[in-house]
């Protein structure tokens, strides 16, 4: 594709000739296209003469006039050039044109009146006087000019050499190049592709449905994070590596609420990725996406910048705190590697800006690209490769928003999370909740919505005390609850019934 450059239209022609059916246009100086006005033109505050001096001022008058150095006047007021001495038509032309009479003698200065001590006094009262109208004169001109009542004072900022930033980021302020990353961490990052079979009430039957992605080696032996909604579902899954080598490849365990998957393939001797560290990120530090684009760009690298280090963001329904950056992310990126500038792996790509509105219109934001923090992937993927699930904190209960859109379903006036099902044994039913309590608060955080109180059990481990404050019957409580282990359908109903459209309503 190219692109035309307008700035030079017309102007690159060499014979100034305009296209078919336009004019001509007016003409201009050679080599310059456009004026600069204001830095290369004349500008008559930068050329006005304002050092006029009697050895240097020229006159009016024409200058091929011969011209004569002042002297004395004659003894009928002439000047020794023959002009008048009173403004005759010759004219000095040494200085601004009007001719000089000469000085007068010095006259001897009349005798003043008084002694010493008189004039002591005198000049003692002229500097109290001149000290005073000085200052009330200053004051008044400040006062004219707007510098006293709604004075402004700006206090700028000196540029500092020495200055440096307080956090240098994931690579302690060195990068290396480009190239250098590139060929570090492309043997590392790997191609997938998917096969699922998809059922259907039509006549068409059963489909095989393909599917692409990218992943991360992270071990010798072969295990390969990626994304969970990358291999969901997927009965027959492919690794192709860097040197277009080709697996297949084990699901060891997938957690959708991570978005994270483990795939293990049979093989030794893999480069894997350096792991960094997320909690160490910057804003502005560089950042490398490296994946598949498309499901056939397989190894594309693009660069960019980390433009936010925990945004939180809404994933198909699922609330998650993500690295943000603008480096170019495309479909079937997902699962593929987010490196620093040491080439070192801080994120796995999992989502970019991607919506289209009710009618169908795309709201596509470019450089809008997030991966999910290493430190978190890699705890994920350790429990998956452990337990074959993810160990997560749980109250035990089952919440639900009342807004004003169901408050008069549930019965009640006042707005929030409130408690729905409570499990049997769990650390809620073990502290005393109950059905009904609306939830206000988690260890002095206040909780809105169901996503407040998920969002800070993440931050917690199985074993941990959490205080919920709570209301039931217009009291406020403060109830200590043990952390439980969720199981993968505690984990789901966890966040409760928000998507559902109809509730029942168990507290009557």
């Amino acid at each position: 594709m190219s692109e035309y450059d307008y700035s030079g239209l017309y102007n690159r022609d060499p014979q100034n000739t305009p296209p078919a059916g336009g004019t001509t246009p007016p003409a201009q100086n050679a080599g310059e296209a456009y004026p600069n006005v204001g830095s290369s033109g004349m500008n008559t505050a930068n050329t006005a003469r304002t050092d006029f001096t009697a050895d240097t001022a020229q006159n009016t008058a024409d200058s091929s006039q011969p011209q004569t150095p002042y002297a004395a006047p004659g003894a009928n007021g002439d000047y020794a050039d023959g002009s008048g001495g009173n403004g005759g038509s010759g004219g000095y032309t040494g200085g601004y044109g009007a001719p000089q009479t000469p000085p007068e003698p010095p006259r001897a200065p009349k005798k003043k009146r008084g002694g010493p001590i008189a004039l002591r006094v005198l000049a003692g009262v002229g500097v109290l006087v001149l000290g005073f109208g000085g200052g009330m004169l200053g004051t008044v001109a400040a006062s004219r000019a707007g510098l006293i009542g709604g004075q402004v004072v700006v206090q700028q900022v000196q540029r500092d050499d020495t200055a440096v930033a307080s956090n240098q980021g994931s690579t302690g302020g060195s990068d290396l190049s480009l190239t250098a990353i590139s060929a570090k961490v492309q043997p590392s990052v790997v191609a997938i592709t998917t096969e699922q079979m998809v059922s259907t009430n039509s006549w068409f039957g059963n489909y095989v449905q393909s599917g692409a992605g990218s992943g991360v080696i992270f071990s010798e032996d072969g295990y390969i994070l990626t994304c969970a909604h990358v291999v969901s579902g997927a009965s027959n899954i492919k690794v192709q590596l860097y040197d277009d080598t080709e697996y297949t490849a084990t699901l060891v365990g997938e957690d959708s609420t991570s978005d994270i998957a483990v795939l293990k393939i049979d093989a030794t001797g893999l480069t894997p990725a350096t792991i960094g560290d997320s909690d160490a990120l910057a804003v502005g530090e560089l950042a490398v996406a490296v994946g598949n684009p498309l499901g056939t760009l397989s190894g594309t690298v693009t660069d960019g910048i980390i433009s936010a280090v925990s945004r939180s963001v809404e994933v198909e329904s699922n609330e998650m705190n993500l690295i943000q950056t603008n480096a170019a992310i495309s479909p079937g990126n997902s699962g593929g590697g987010l490196f620093n500038g040491q080439g070192e792996l801080i994120g796995i790509v999992n989502a970019k800006s991607g919506s289209t509105t009710s009618t169908g219109e795309a709201t596509n934001a470019e450089g809008l690209g997030f991966a999910i923090p290493i430190n978190t992937a890699m705890n994920i993927a350790t429990d998956l490769i452990e337990n074959g699930y993810v160990k997560r904190p749980a109250l035990g209960i089952t919440v639900v928003t009342v807004t004003a859109d169901n408050a008069m379903q549930f019965g009640v006036s006042t707005y929030g999370v409130y408690i729905y099902q409570i499990s049997s044994g769990s650390g809620a039913d073990n502290a005393g909740l109950q059905v009904g309590d609306r939830i206000v608060a988690v260890d002095s955080n206040s909780v809105n919505q169901s996503s407040d109180l998920t969002s800070y059990l993440q931050e917690k481990a199985v074993g941990d005390t959490v205080q919920l404050q709570i209301e039931r019957d217009g009291k406020m409580a403060t109830y200590d609850v043990v952390l439980g282990e969720s199981s993968a359908a505690a984990q789901s109903s966890e966040s409760a019934q928000d998507s559902q459209n109809s509730y029942t309503n168990p507290w009557g």
